[in-house]
């Protein structure tokens, strides 16, 4: 048995207490905390994105990450305004004065909701029409712009996301810690999501490990040009 497949190994045993766990933020079944919110369907089944991310990551990361959020969000809301709100006007009047609760439950179920839908099978490839177009304009080709969002995704210290957000007419790449979003009125740099990528360790470590480089790269094969310039337009 080489490293790689004892790494496996013990991944797997232990993932019952990995997949309740998130670096700091615990989850509790969602039939605890019923509420406005629910845990959206996998528009692709887990194994889909493979080779790129795998399927016990896509099972962990869906059904007990991302429930949690949902889970904990409900809780967090129970008994107050915020439980008639929508899921985007809550994270848009996230500021320093928010419940942390609120804060990280709020943006990681809204985080977590676009991210499914911008990545698919068979996808990859470069973006077409007035996107390509706009990253062209303002990071001179298509690689440069990768080269900046990889920059994003791999320098962000600790947990967080990387984007790539429309503000006005412009395009800027930017990264958040934990489940902040460019939405959140607390952003330092606000603009409309275009495409993200996780680079919290659960998106990533039952299959690259400590490399976090090596899963940005391999997104690049799963990200849905065709969904994600929806977003752009």
């Amino acid at each position: 048995m080489n490293r790689s497949e004892f790494m496996k190994l013990a991944f797997g045993a232990s993932a019952a207490l990995f997949s309740t766990r998130s670096f700091g933020f615990n989850f509790r079944p969602a039939s605890s905390y019923d509420g406005p919110f629910t845990l959206p369907p996998l528009p692709y089944a887990y194994g889909a994105l493979e080779p790129s991310i795998d399927k016990m990551t896509m099972e962990i990361h869906h059904d007990k990450h991302h429930q949690g959020y949902v889970s904990n969000l409900n809780k967090a809301i129970d008994g107050t305004p915020m439980a008639k709100m929508s899921l985007d006007d809550i994270v848009m009047s996230v500021d320093n004065k928010t419940s942390m609760a609120v804060r990280n439950n709020a943006g990681g179920h809204w985080n977590h909701s676009f991210f499914w839908k911008i990545m698919g099978p068979n996808a990859g490839g470069v973006p077409t029409g007035a996107l390509a177009t706009a990253i062209n304009k303002k990071y001179g080709s298509f690689d440069n712009f990768k080269e900046e969002f990889t920059k994003a995704a791999t320098t962000r210290f600790g947990s967080g996301w990387a984007w790539l957000i429309k503000d006005g007419n412009s395009l800027d790449i930017i990264s958040t810690p934990n489940q902040d979003n460019p939405m959140m009125a607390l952003a330092e740099k606000k603009g409309t999501p275009i495409m993200g990528l996780d680079v919290w360790e659960h998106a990533y470590y039952l299959k690259y490990q400590n490399k976090r480089a090596d899963y940005v790269k391999a997104a690049w094969d799963v990200f849905d040009w065709n969904n994600i310039g929806k977003n752009f337009s």
